[in-house]
């Protein structure tokens, strides 16, 4: 048995939206006790009350979540300023949650810290293993923290998530953990035991013009590409247009087709580079994309279609959902869309999470390493049968 139920709630109120989030999962569980949890909030709420008032309903949950860009449900669908709250109670998996602290200061402790706070708690180590997290996205590079991550995990345990994101305000983002409201912070959740999961990861960009390699890069600020200056490299391409989210680099770590995206923040006229909101290797080779509205809600398609394809069982009991928040600056009102097209997609009665982030965190395909990706749609099913 796994039983997966969905809370959501728009109205401004702490109290009042986290008491309508608790009712709606309450009916839905139908007597049933959560053991674990992952709550996205909207920037301004009260976390604190709401984190008592979840642990309140549901005594000894493993909670973890984070603040978002935006929020989206099988309730409600697309939402801005809400609430939403996906609850698991499984017989067959064993869900724990653990907890690094202080990214910035020792990003490799705090996610070892997290790993094996979680790790300590489950019965059966055998068992086959996946990681959700909502980690801090703006005192460190996110790289590094799946980087951790997978040191602690092992390279063969998939991460899936979301960095935590303020409404494009780039000033402070929250993770949750229990009944704490932090910064710098790691939280995951470590689902063990029988269940299947599949994923399907998608953007919409496509590359521009012939593959070219990275010759200087200092973690995210690239200098160099093919021995010229970064900022040269976009204004051949681009006609003299500066760098923008709208034009993000594809980046290849091998010659093989399969890349994932790094987004543009700032540049610098007078040396050349070009920072970009996560690290970007050595060596790799690179390519500028571009996409419209059309391509980047295909793209949100793309990636459901392949997850329900890829998925191992008949139905799965619960979908993800992770969406940069560049995607959805750029596609303005047609945002909503991207959860339609889920719905559509799905065509079961699914319950469905997720929210809009500062860098989505997935396997590039399934068996592969786990990657931080930028304007980016991730889906992940997850299921026992």
């Amino acid at each position: 048995m796994f039983n997966v139920v969905v809370g959501h709630s728009n109205d401004p109120d702490s109290l009042s939206a986290i008491t309508e989030v608790i009712e709606q999962c309450q009916n839905s569980l139908e007597g049933k006790i959560p053991q674990a949890g992952i709550l996205f909030a909207a920037i301004d709420f009260d976390y604190a009350l709401i984190l008592q008032e979840i642990i309140r309903a549901f005594p000894g949950i493993e909670l973890i979540g984070g603040t978002t860009d935006a929020e989206i449900s099988s309730v409600l669908q697309f939402q801005q300023d809400s609430i939403t709250l996906m609850l698991f109670s499984s017989s067959e998996i064993e869900i724990y949650a653990g907890l690094g602290q202080d990214l910035s200061k020792n990003t490799i402790l705090a996610t070892q810290k997290a790993v094996e706070q979680a790790k300590s708690k489950i019965r059966n180590q055998a068992s086959s293993q996946l990681c959700l997290t909502v980690p801090e996205s703006l005192t460190v590079d996110g790289v590094s923290i799946v980087e951790g991550l997978k040191l602690a995990l092992g390279k063969n345990i998939p991460i899936f998530g979301g960095l935590t994101s303020d409404q494009w305000k780039f000033q402070k983002t929250y993770q949750f953990f229990q009944t704490e409201v932090l910064t710098d912070a790691v939280p995951i959740l470590i689902f063990s035991g029988e269940f299947l999961f599949s994923q399907g990861v998608a953007s919409g960009w496509h590359p521009l013009g012939e593959k070219s390699q990275v010759t200087k890069v200092e973690r995210n600020v690239l200098y160099e590409i093919d021995g010229k200056p970064a900022l040269n490299f976009y204004h051949h391409y681009l006609g003299g247009l500066p760098p923008s989210g709208e034009y993000p680099l594809a980046v290849f770590e091998s010659l093989s087709e399969e890349f994932y995206m790094r987004a543009p923040s700032t540049y610098d006229e007078e040396n050349g580079s070009i920072t970009f909101l996560g690290e970007i290797p050595k060596n790799a080779f690179v390519q500028i994309a571009q996409a419209g509205r059309n391509e980047i809600l295909g793209a949100a398609k793309t990636a459901i279609t392949n997850a329900l394809k890829n998925y191992p069982g008949t139905k799965p009991d619960a979908a993800l959902f992770f969406s940069c928040a560049a995607r959805r600056q750029l596609l303005g009102t047609r945002t909503i869309e991207e959860y339609q097209i889920a719905q559509e997609c799905l065509k079961m009665n699914i319950p469905g999470c997720g929210f809009y982030t500062h860098g989505e965190i997935s396997p590039l395909n399934s068996g592969g390493e786990t990657r931080l990706h930028h304007e980016t749609f991730v889906t992940l099913l997850i299921g026992v049968q």
